[in-house]
């Protein structure tokens, strides 16, 4: 019975692509901007060989890894969450989704406010902890949603739980994401639901993703097209709109996906079980938190043997990222133009360098070479891995 698990380590960058100054990146690599942090801790990614893999200087280097190692590319156009998850599927977007640095042009609010019965407050960039700060009491007293967006392509909606009840919102979501299609296509529509009173706010977890429809077949349609399991832990579900998962379920943190993912691991299924852990990017990356990410590294590294362990003969493990997000990088708060790390482990896994890969895709392909399903190269793009 074969199974995979792909778990995400959402933001795990190792290093600047070439391009990335043109994306305002200069100079970033999360691994080795948290390889400096006291709480960093990494000895059994190590001993898989994240440190054996091209680029990659900040630690020493195992004598011998055990797992097959590769440094990837992103050959898609961006470096967001949706971009990046669906070139691991076998997508290459070749035109960035749009983003408002000025924020949405009028046409788009006033359609909003007219489909929602409210106004909308801010509509520009801001950062999601902030934006609750400046604009809570306004929103308590008057009703009114909370539009902000980031560098990334997102459309966020923050209300208040009392004002707005979290299914409220999840409609005005999906009104949202109606509306924005086409040239103003955002990557995501994001309910962000917070609590708190007398200016004291905090951002809950059921915030909930709204994405776009992947444009083209994935390695999760050819999947479930032959029968296999398609499960979603975290975010996956999300970020595909639904598209080609057969179950899924949400994850509170990291801790809740990797206890979600080992309860997995105790199942029978035969397919994939693809997981997000978005702890890294939302929490720390996003907010600067050098050591904050490297413990969260640390704990991920520390739960790893008992992933190992848990895993049967024919179980494959691969983690990989899908963008970096350096917590040291302060002219932004933004994700970063990276290469991300690629480690797959197995009893029928022969560890190996493979390099340096020139597209994400290269993981959807080689989970359906696993599976014994050729892809199409009309509509997949990425070569597999396997002998």
């Amino acid at each position: 019975m074969k199974r995979v698990f792909l778990i995400v380590l959402d933001s795990f960058g190792i290093g600047a692509m070439e391009d990335a100054p043109s994306y305002g990146d200069v100079g970033v690599n999360t691994l080795k901007t948290v390889s400096g942090s006291k709480y960093f801790a990494m000895d059994n990614m190590g001993a898989l060989g994240l440190f054996n893999i091209d680029g990659v200087n900040c630690a020493a280097k195992a004598e011998n890894p055990k797992a097959l190692i590769a440094r990837m590319k992103e050959a898609s156009k961006g470096k967001d969450t949706t971009t990046g998850h669906w070139e691991i599927a076998g997508i290459c977007s070749k035109h960035p989704m749009p983003t408002y640095p000025q924020g949405f042009p009028p046409e788009i609010i006033e359609e909003f406010e007219k489909q929602t019965g409210r106004k909308v407050l801010c509509n520009k960039p801001y950062s999601g902890t902030a934006v609750i700060k400046e604009y809570g009491e306004e929103h308590m007293r008057t009703g009114a949603l909370i539009v902000y967006t980031s560098a990334d392509s997102v459309f966020q909606i923050a209300a208040h739980e009392d004002v707005v009840p979290v299914e409220e919102l999840y409609h005005y979501c999906k009104i949202a994401r109606k509306i924005l299609q086409g040239e103003h296509g955002v990557g995501r529509v994001i309910a962000r639901p917070f609590i708190g009173a007398n200016g004291e706010y905090t951002r809950t977890a059921r915030r909930h993703d709204f994405s776009l429809e992947p444009p083209a077949v994935t390695m999760l349609d050819r999947l479930m097209e032959k029968g296999y399991a398609t499960i979603g832990v975290g975010k996956i579900n999300d970020i595909f709109a639904g598209k080609g998962i057969s179950e899924y379920v949400y994850t509170q943190n990291n801790a809740d996906g990797i206890e979600k993912t080992l309860e997995y691991m105790d199942k029978d299924f035969e397919g994939l079980c693809f997981v997000n852990l978005v702890d890294f990017d939302m929490l720390y990356g996003h907010r600067n938190d050098v050591d904050g990410y490297a413990r969260a590294l640390a704990q991920f590294d520390e739960k790893l043997p008992l992933l190992m362990e848990k895993m049967r003969e024919e179980d494959i493990l691969m983690i990989t990222a899908d963008h970096g997000c350096d917590p040291g990088y302060t002219v932004s708060t933004d994700h970063s133009r990276e290469y991300v790390p690629f480690l797959m482990y197995g009893q029928g896994i022969t560890p190996k360098n493979l390099g340096t890969r020139e597209t994400f895709a290269d993981i959807g392909a080689t989970v359906l070479q696993y599976f014994g399903i050729c892809p199409n190269e009309e509509d997949f793009f990425g070569k597999g891995m396997l002998e």
